[in-house]
């Protein structure tokens, strides 16, 4: 409903009558202005009109305007989409000019237009608003005009850009990095309008301010708090992010604070500002790098760049499979294509329509890519420069591989059949290689490795790094694992807080533990050219030590490390515990305590004055009140600590006296006042203070302000001092992760009873070009990598393999298992780990190859066969005679005749590569082709008859099966009774005269081959005699505790070791020796599997006794206990579970005589003894 004035429609009515008389001369016109020249109503008559004599209860939107009869040149939707037209390198928009908008207003506004420089931005952010699909981004994404970065509408409201305004200030930080989404600090909000607020809403799940109100431009933001949960958001789904920050602190009236870009969140690479002054970790991703792709003569080339790193590597000569397995590895944050990649070898421009390509452009199609130009290296970095902000005097180091004596990476179908991809329904290699709880970064190595196999040096080294890791005696460092990614970033952003610094000397700390311990130096001497190959980074090993020592020894001197207990937060009787926690806690306990006396003494002498105002003000009060006795509404009043306001305040009600008589406390209550928040606005009607209060709580927070500013400031030096030696942490950090992933690989190798195998290299003579060295693969008792052998069911198999084997068996005889476990045994030899055998030798492949079943691909527009075909074709291309070759099943996808053909012609040209590897097939017509095989062996996976039923063996024998147990596989698998018997009687009319029956010669049944057992497992090296010491650390209370210990178990259970050893018929034991696990370090792994008796050191001096055949478990068990995590250890091995147990019970009832407290005293009464068989006498006492 409308309520007009009745001047106001006199005025209405005359103007409409107005609109159909003749135009008025100039002079009239001149005189009133709200009429044009033309005689009609201008549009600021028709708002005079309607807004200052019109009161509605109808939306701001509307209008009076469906009273009038609108001329037909202004009839247009406020809400349709605005026309973009490009020409002569410039931007025109085009839009209808809103009704009731003054027009001197348009003008200004109108003459705001996309630059030149901006217009390919506006196009990739209308592109990014086309693929939004909430129902409120979609309506938000209406209220655009992309004639702007902003795509702001200036005609709307709150549109402004004009020069001063939050807006133009906005579009100047979005000019310098156009396509990140920026969020602006305003107030308590982070606040983003136009394109930014739409990606907000459609990706970050936010609100729009306002709700959807269509005559304001859209605006939407995020409390302070949830920023983080809102990067991630953002992040997650591919989007950079601008973080606009405001200047903290007072600022004068009716003056806009300053801003300034505080830092960026990528895929990849989090937003670190502010860092520095929290008190916990960041959790830091996984880098993504920009990636591009180019062809050239040698294959595929792909280049990484890492901005965080300031790094990239440029791997030429790529096949299309490896190519797309390193993509389906690699979350990158931009792909992009260069123009190579449209003509590829079928002479075709239209990519992947013919032969190579298909598989790699439907890869890159499922993502988002740009196509580039020009030299790949070089383009591919100025685009990182222009997507991050670079300078253009940034510089990249590179860090690629050579790949001379580098076997080729992993394809695609390799990798995923093993499992070194996760794939479903495939076991996964990743994780049978390390324990469950090794996670994260070594596991990534691992990974890596695995997708890159290593030259044979470096496989050398790690092999032999991992044999010295299985014998060592002494306890091991934790290995603190830190991303390099996040070294990096934190100390170039100087954001590095107390904890990361203290993890960076844990680093530096763990090498020296390397160095200094004589069974570990080996160690570290093996471990620093897979670094190197890892990092890209040329270190020595007394570069890297004295390094790591000095950075040590100053981060020690800086910051505040665990154990040290001189800097406690305040504590005053009347005044909350949980003021001076909130206060203190955010800088005390971070650096030592040397660098900040005088801020210490401020913040101290503070404290104590607020403390004596609070008594002085406040206690005579409470105390009054005590004193007072009445009835219920008597008074209250209490000292209590107001948290938002971080202030300490005097709350009560009713304690005012009705009558002054000059009482003890009437002198308080007068003098106080109520409490105001920062804004100067009443707190409650219940909190008061007063002015001496207030004074001394100014004077506190800014003695905090002060301290804490200090704090920061070392924090802060320190990371720019250590910016000089970022490239000695990353080489330091990554060590350690591949010191964890091969330990862990150890230990998980020993528990499965797996082998290490001799790895040996085919070289090329010099003088006659022939190839000599190794000749053939050969691998004893080899089990599927899946099955854990130590627990015993799997079937293990002999390998000797010189040359091709044509593989034939039933199905469920075991080909693709053998073919699996072959592949991952040659693999896992090939990149220096164990391998799941009694032993082993494998020669060192230039590739490894594993064909099994394909798949259509109706992105690419191909069948199976097609895409079967594509594979054959890329392993033949690649085979070479250092090449193991595993196909599968091959020419399955196609008719029987010219499929067989086909599978001839490959083994014969595989044959005469002189290639290792297996072809397995149920093509039996192969055997009746000429084939021209000059080294080809026939194997069979062998069958037996039982109760008159061919069964598998799952064993490899010499000959061929043509026993394929078709109908016996249907019947397990559920098929129906009827169709089986109809199958059979059509196999029997026509194939019954050619078939071959179990009596045909040319079918033999061979008995399994004797495996001979390897002692490769069970051998155990003696154990060095030199005792591990502790390394670097100070002699104290604890160390005092550990030396009288180890004194009272060698005292107590040498000569009873010896009796039990005389009583058992074993040989004599050598002197026990206790070997210390210190509060950072975990048992070798020589001591899985084996018994011991170990005594836990808890930090309160008492002792646990237990015993054991899994130490590592056990110690990760105790420390997960409160209290216990820096608890340390010492053991002795012992040859058997029966005897562990009877010394723990000895050592349980002897060392309280001795004076030493026992948490487990009452175990020794009810211990059971001989519950497991005597170990071999080779298992040696530690």
């Amino acid at each position: 409903m409308i309520y007009i004035s009745r001047a106001s429609l006199f005025l209405f009515r005359s103007a409409l009558l107005w609109r159909e008389a003749p135009p008025l001369p100039h002079t009239l016109l001149f005189r009133f202005p709200f009429f044009s020249q033309s005689g009609a109503v201008t549009e600021a008559a028709m708002y005079w009109v309607t807004a200052r004599n019109a009161v509605g209860f109808i939306p701001r939107w509307r209008s009076l305007s469906f009273l009038l009869k609108p001329p037909l040149h202004r009839s247009s939707s406020p809400s349709a989409p605005l026309p973009l037209i490009r020409r002569s390198n410039h931007i025109f928009c085009f839009k209808e000019r809103k009704l009731y908008v003054k027009p001197s207003k348009k003008h200004k506004q109108s003459k705001i237009a996309v630059e030149d420089k901006d217009y390919a931005h506006v196009i990739w952010w209308k592109e990014k608003m086309q693929m939004c699909r909430k129902p409120s981004s979609v309506l938000l994404v209406k209220r655009l005009t992309f004639s702007n970065l902003l795509g702001v509408d200036t005609t709307l409201k709150n549109g402004s850009l004009k020069e001063g305004t939050l807006n133009w200030e906005i579009l100047q930080f979005k000019s310098k990095f156009p396509r990140e989404v920026l969020l602006c600090r305003v107030g308590d909000f982070y606040e983003a309008i136009g394109t930014d607020a739409c990606i907000l809403v459609e990706y970050a799940g936010l609100n729009p301010f306002g709700g959807l109100r269509s005559d304001s431009i859209p605006r939407a933001g995020c409390p302070v708090v949830n920023l983080r949960q809102t990067l991630d958001d953002l992040t997650r789904n591919g989007f950079s992010v601008c973080i606009v920050e405001e200047v903290q602190g007072p600022t004068q009236a009716r003056t806009r604070k300053s801003r300034f870009i505080s830092g960026h969140a990528h895929p990849g690479s989090p937003y670190v500002f502010g860092l520095v002054g929290d008190d916990h970790d960041l959790d830091f991703p996984e880098p993504m790098p920009v990636v591009g792709i180019s062809r050239s003569a040698k294959g595929y080339c792909m280049v990484s760049v890492l901005e965080t790193m300031k790094t990239y590597s440029a791997e030429d000569g790529l096949t299309e499979e490896a190519l797309v397995t390193k993509l389906r590895t690699c979350r990158c944050h931009h792909l992009f294509l260069h123009a190579s990649l449209k003509h590829n070898s079928s002479g075709t421009c239209r990519w992947g329509e013919f032969g190579e390509g298909g598989l790699l452009w439907g890869e890159c199609n499922a993502r988002q890519f740009e196509w580039f130009d020009g030299n790949p290296v070089n383009e591919l970095l100025k685009k990182v420069k222009e997507l991050y902000g670079l300078e253009d005097d940034i510089t990249f180091r590179n860090v690629t591989v050579a790949s001379e004596n580098r076997p080729s990476p992993l394809h695609l179908g390799t990798a995923t059949q093993i499992g070194a991809l996760p794939t479903e329904g495939i076991p996964c290699l990743l994780k049978v290689l390390l324990p469950s709880n090794c996670t994260g970064l070594p596991i990534m190595y691992v990974r890596d490795l695995l997708l890159n196999p290593p030259a044979y040096e470096i496989a050398s080294t790690i092999q032999e790094a991992c044999k010295l890791m299985s014998n060592i005696t002494c306890s091991v460092p934790e290995f603190t694992c830190v991303p390099s990614a996040k070294l990096v970033k934190l100390l170039e952003s100087k954001e590095t807080n107390h904890i990361e610094f203290c993890k960076i000397k844990s680093v530096l700390d763990d090498i020296l533990q390397l160095y200094t311990n004589s069974e570990l130096n080996e160690i570290l001497k093996l471990l620093m050219d897979p670094t190197w190959v890892a990092t890209g980074l040329k270190v020595e090993l007394e570069t890297l030590v004295n390094e790591c020592k000095s950075v040590s020894r100053r981060i020690g001197e800086i910051i505040s490390l665990d154990g040290e207990n001189d800097q406690k937060i305040t504590s005053h009787p009347i005044i909350p515990n949980e003021f001076f926690e909130d206060m203190e806690s955010s800088w005390k306990g971070r650096v030592k305590r040397i660098h900040l006396e005088e801020e210490f003494a401020e913040v101290d002498a503070a404290a104590e004055a607020l403390s004596v105002a609070i008594e002085e003000d406040f206690l005579p009060i409470i105390s009054r009140i005590r004193a007072t006795t009445a009835p219920l509404g008597g008074p209250k009043g209490e000292i209590l600590y107001a948290r938002e306001h971080e202030a300490v305040w005097f709350k009560g009600k009713r304690f005012a006296p009705s009558v002054w008589a000059g009482t003890p406390g009437e002198e308080q209550i007068k003098q106080l006042r109520p409490a105001l928040d920062s804004k100067g606005k009443k707190v409650g009607e219940e909190w008061f203070t007063t002015m001496k209060v207030e004074n001394a709580l100014t004077r506190y927070h800014e003695a905090g302000d002060r301290a804490k500013t200090k704090v920061l400031e070392l924090l802060r030096g320190l990371s720019a001092e250590l910016q000089t030696k970022i490239n000695i942490l990353v080489f330091a950090s990554m060590l350690l992760v591949i010191a964890k992933a091969l330990f862990g690989h150890v230990s998980e190798g020993r528990r499965r009873k797996w082998v290490f195998p001799t790895l040996t290299q085919r070289q090329r003579s010099q003088n006659t070009g022939t190839l000599h060295g190794a000749e053939g693969m050969k691998i004893t008792g080899l089990s599927p990598y899946w099955f854990d052998a130590a627990q015993g069911g799997a079937v293990r198999n002999d390998v000797d393999m010189k040359s091709l084997f044509l593989l034939t068996g039933p199905n469920g005889g075991g080909k693709s298992s053998l073919l699996r476990s072959i592949c991952a045994a040659a693999l896992l030899g090939i990149c220096g780990f164990m391998v799941p055998a009694e032993s082993a030798i494998i020669p060192h492949f230039d590739s490894i190859m594993l064909h099994m079943k394909s798949y259509d691909s109706p992105a690419d527009g191909k069948s199976s066969f097609q895409v079967e075909m594509s594979e054959i074709r890329s392993i033949i291309t690649r085979a070479s005679s250092k090449s193991l070759v595993l196909i599968d099943e091959i020419c399955r996808g196609t008719e029987t005749a010219k499929g067989t053909c086909i599978a001839g012609s490959v083994i014969e040209t595989l044959d005469a590569i002189s290639c290792l590897g297996i072809v397995s097939t149920h093509l039996h017509g192969i055997f009746d082709l000429p084939l021209r095989m000059k080294s080809a062996v026939f194997k069979a996976m062998g069958t037996e008859l039982i109760d008159n039923r061919t069964m598998p063996t799952w064993k490899l024998i010499d000959g061929i099966c043509k026993e394929s147990l078709a109908f016996e596989t249907a019947q397990r698998e559920g098929v129906p009774e009827e169709l089986i018997q109809r199958a059979a009687e059509l196999y029997i009319s026509v194939y019954a005269k050619d078939s071959l029956r179990p009596h045909d010669s040319k079918l033999k049944h061979f008995t399994s081959p004797t495996v001979h057992k390897s002692n490769a497992v069970t051998d155990r090296r003696s154990l060095p005699e030199k005792e591990c010491s502790s390394v670097i650390q100070p002699v104290n209370t604890a160390d005092v505790l550990h030396r009288e210990v180890e004194s009272a178990v060698i005292s107590i259970c040498q000569n009873q070791l010896i009796d039990l050893c005389k009583k058992n018929d074993l040989l004599k034991p050598s002197a026990i020796r206790c070997v210390l696990i210190g509060a950072k370090e975990q048992p070798p792994p020589s001591t899985i599997g084996v018994s011991g008796v170990y005594v836990m050191l808890r930090p309160d001096r008492k002792l646990y006794i237990g015993e054991t055949d899994d130490l590592q478990g056990r110690v990760r068990a105790h420390r997960l206990k409160e209290g216990m995590q820096n608890a340390s250890f010492l053991y002795f091995l012992v040859p058997g579970k029966s005897m562990a147990c009877q010394l723990e019970t000895l050592l349980i009832n002897q060392l309280p005589v001795r004076g030493f407290h026992l948490t487990n005293l009452a175990d020794g009464k009810h211990r059971n003894f001989g519950t497991s068989d005597i170990l071999q006498t080779e298992v040696l006492v530690g």
